[in-house]
């Protein structure tokens, strides 16, 4: 039996502090409320309310996971910088 390969996201939530939180998954809004349930990354716990602010389709988990990696290497100013290119569709320099 083949297995079909998931899609994956990049997600971006902010916490009350204004921390952002970059993680990926197959289901957004299931692993949104897991975070919104003080389940899942530990990271969050405590922190709500939390706010979804940016979502995107990235692939597979490898490229999902690539992504992930270089955007939490990033600063909170440059993580804007990136959210703002992608929601503008200027995708080359996100």
């Amino acid at each position: 039996m083949l297995k079909t390969e998931s899609t994956w996201f990049l997600y971006i939530v902010e916490t009350r502090f204004g921390h952002w939180y970059t993680g990926i998954t197959t289901n957004v809004e299931k692993r949104f409320a897991t975070h919104q349930a003080g389940k899942g990354a530990k990271n969050l716990r405590g922190k709500g309310p939390l706010l979804l602010i940016h979502q995107q389709q990235v692939g597979n988990k490898s490229e999902a996971s690539k992504l992930e990696y270089q955007l939490k290497k990033l600063t909170k100013a440059k993580k804007e910088a990136y959210v703002l290119a992608f929601n503008s569709g200027d995708s080359e320099n996100a």
